[in-house]
């Protein structure tokens, strides 16, 4: 035996039916705190501020492939 059961309601309606909680109120404040600390920290994304984050990003990692390639190297002809 097959049995369609079709339901037509929306989210809240449904949360409500199953005894879900209304999260709506804590969504809100969420998003909300979201958006104050990006408005908080917008000077950080700011061309010369990103310019000099990944500038400096950029510098470890190629100090860290040099001693990677160093020790590689140096690790090969001891065999």
């Amino acid at each position: 035996m097959k049995i369609n059961v079709e339901v037509d309601c929306t989210p809240a309606e449904a949360r409500a039916f199953m005894g879900l909680p209304d999260v709506t109120p804590l969504n809100e404040h969420m998003v909300a705190e979201m958006q104050r600390r990006m408005e908080a920290n917008i000077s950080a994304m700011q061309p010369e501020e990103l310019m000099k984050t990944w500038t400096s990003f950029g510098i470890q990692a190629q100090d860290q492939f040099r001693r990677l390639m160093e020790t590689a190297v140096g690790g090969a002809g001891k065999s």
